[in-house]
């Protein structure tokens, strides 16, 4: 693990943190809300998250060969929920993802291919009162790679959740973006100390490319 800084390293190293996580062989592919409403730097809740969007539509090609499950996520409100969820009080931004809208639309730039699952959530984690559970369990998967938006928000919160829920979970550190650097490099910080493994693009089309 990389930390930065001699203090930071001595402590977290004492603490025991930072190990990697055992790889299984039958992964499975989240994609974190790459909606239009994140993905465009026009919305109020958006970034431009080219280079993300470009990493994770080669990691998703290079896994369908081997039939590796792609999962994607959105959040979307109904009006009556724009509110009642009690998280849109702290983020009033995220009123803008009302369902139906095209900011609640995965981004067309990325290969959703018909035969993959699209979960619509309402909170942080892609876990969350969804079927995601469900779903990877279905399909076997013994590991996960959270990739999408936001590093800080929505991805540490689906990769907390799954490592709770018994996956190791690999994030390609290409694959993930954010709307500003210091929280972005916070949060890839703390995954990589407690809760998955940060790797590279190439790292994970490799891993892909060689699942069962």
């Amino acid at each position: 693990m990389t930390l930065h800084g001699d203090a930071t390293d001595a402590t977290y190293e004492r603490a025991g943190f930072g190990a990697a996580v055992r790889r299984g062989e039958r992964p499975a592919i989240v994609v974190v809300d790459l909606t239009n409403g994140f993905t465009d730097p026009h919305c109020p809740t958006g970034a431009d998250l080219s280079g993300p969007i470009a990493a994770t539509s080669r990691l998703v090609d290079a896994a369908r060969p081997t039939g590796v499950p792609v999962i994607w996520t959105t959040i979307a409100y109904s009006p009556a929920e724009l509110h009642t969820v009690v998280w849109l009080d702290k983020a009033p931004g995220l009123r803008a993802l009302v369902a139906g809208s095209p900011a609640v639309e995965i981004d067309e730039r990325l290969p959703v291919a018909s035969t993959d699952h699209v979960i619509t959530k309402k909170g942080a984690s892609a876990f969350f009162d969804t079927g995601l559970a469900a779903m990877l369990a279905a399909a076997g998967a013994d590991t996960v790679i959270v990739c999408g938006a936001t590093t800080s928000g929505c991805v540490r919160a689906t990769v907390v959740d799954a490592v709770q829920s018994g996956y190791p979970v690999l994030v390609p550190r290409e694959c993930v973006g954010d709307r500003a650097e210091g929280p972005a490099a916070a949060a890839l910080f703390d995954i990589e100390a407690k809760y998955g493994d940060v790797i590279t693009l190439d790292d994970a089309l490799a891993y892909v490319a060689g699942a069962k």
